[in-house]
């Protein structure tokens, strides 16, 4: 079942082309990562989907209803974290966290508190002395706190120490075990590979891949590195082969990964000692789509 659905979604500026014919999903009970470069239109597409702007064409759904017309019935069972968040300077985090309790519906009172040891959120002070990474805190406590069916989140972590970007993972694992639906918008890749069920990577406005990390990693190369008791010739002249380096009787090198088992064969005339292969990881795909979207003509 879909929660989120994005069919042909176009945006202009004037003359300015934002999002050309955006096309994804976020089923229920799935957290969808929603990577690209700045300016790629990771977050005109969040703003389009919380009403915030209009579609030049297109259709855009949350819970079966439109985003523009059904926006104030949608944010109801909806939560939102920016990755820049700005408070009422002069109320206390607490307060801010209340309030965006009752604005989504209202919450969970106990999950509140335990949220804000788990966060180390002082909530008692005024929200103009927060440091960034505090109103981040607040922002995601005030969402975690929800009774919400779907979480946007936009660069979540931007300003967030490593122990509290674990306990945000904590949090979104613990959503997603309860059914709940994530959509992930983030520059940490890492933090999408640990969390997300399927990706989708946009650029120039434009969605450019969608599907399971597994789906995308046959797009991209694997890293062998492998130690010969004799040295290895012509490897660099083999079909998906890339990047050769050589040390010694060891080789490092790239193979697109439908070409892998015929490489290895190649290899083992060569007697093999000690082989290591590695699949490739999210920013591996990320950095390949993103160099050839800049090398293209």
């Amino acid at each position: 079942m879909a929660m989120v659905e994005l069919k042909g979604i176009s945006k202009t500026f004037g003359r300015v082309q934002a999002l050309q014919d955006v096309t994804f999903s976020v089923n229920k009970g799935e957290v969808f990562g929603f990577i690209g470069p700045n300016g790629s239109g990771k977050s005109t597409t969040i703003r389009v989907l919380l009403g915030m702007i209009k579609a030049s064409t297109g259709t855009a759904e949350i819970f079966g209803q439109d985003v523009w017309k059904q926006a104030p019935v949608i944010h109801r069972h909806t939560a939102y974290v920016p990755g820049d968040v700005h408070l009422w300077p002069n109320l206390t985090g607490g307060e801010v966290i209340d309030l965006l309790i009752e604005l989504g519906g209202g919450g969970d009172r106990n999950k509140r508190d335990q949220l804000i040891d788990r966060f180390q959120l002082d909530p008692t002070k005024k929200c103009r002395t927060y440091s960034k990474g505090n109103r981040q805190k607040v922002a995601l406590i005030g969402a975690f706190a929800s009774f919400a069916d779907l979480y946007l989140f936009d660069e979540p972590t931007s300003g967030l120490d490593p122990l509290m970007e674990r306990i945000f993972q904590e949090c979104v694992r613990e959503i997603r075990a309860e059914g709940k639906s994530v959509l992930l918008s983030s520059h940490i890749l890492s933090e999408v590979e640990k969390l997300c069920d399927r990706v989708g990577i946009i650029r120039d406005g434009t969605m450019i891949e969608t599907g399971s990390l597994s789906d995308l990693r046959h797009l991209t190369r694997m890293t062998m590195e492998v130690e010969t008791k004799r040295d290895v010739v012509s490897l660099e002249k083999q079909a998906g082969v890339y990047d050769v380096k050589r040390e010694s009787s060891k080789l490092t090198f790239q193979v697109d990964t439908e070409h892998s088992g015929a490489v290895i064969a190649y290899l083992t005339e060569f007697g093999i000692k000690h082989l290591e292969s590695r699949p490739p990881t999210l920013e591996d795909l990320f950095l390949r789509y993103y160099e050839e979207g800049r090398q293209a003509p």
